[in-house]
């Protein structure tokens, strides 16, 4: 228990040593990564499975994704990525996507936030009320 205790606490730390100006630093997790690989320590595969959960994890609180049902308007799209932008801060990458399974409207995911404004939603909570 103490050994993951252990290993959670120094891939926080080697996280934390990556994070420049709150972003990530992609050259910085190379380097904690190539220098806990040439280490050879002891626990070093559980510490680098933890730390990359937590590049993982801020990476998706970084990426927006916009789905819809057809291809959103240029106009749209410029006030969605202002909107994220205001809601989450700068630095945040929005991709967009088509998926007609959707029928209408915008899902937004930001990390484990989900805003779901589709017509494919609101179809499912009324089944699920019947």
């Amino acid at each position: 228990m103490a050994t993951n205790k252990r290993v959670r606490k120094t891939a926080r730390q080697f996280y934390r040593l990556c994070v420049v100006n709150g972003s990530l630093d992609e050259h910085r997790v190379r380097q904690v990564v190539e220098g806990a690989i040439r280490s050879r320590r002891r626990g070093v595969l559980a510490m680098l499975h933890q730390f990359s959960r937590l590049v993982r994890l801020d990476r998706e609180r970084h990426t927006a994704l916009v789905e819809s049902a057809e291809v959103l308007p240029d106009t749209m799209r410029a006030m969605l990525v202002a909107d994220v932008g205001r809601l989450y801060g700068s630095g945040i990458e929005t991709s967009f996507t088509e998926k007609p399974a959707l029928i209408g409207g915008v899902r937004l995911q930001v990390g484990s936030d989900v805003y779901d404004g589709s017509v494919r939603a609101r179809l499912d909570a009324i089944e699920a009320g019947l």
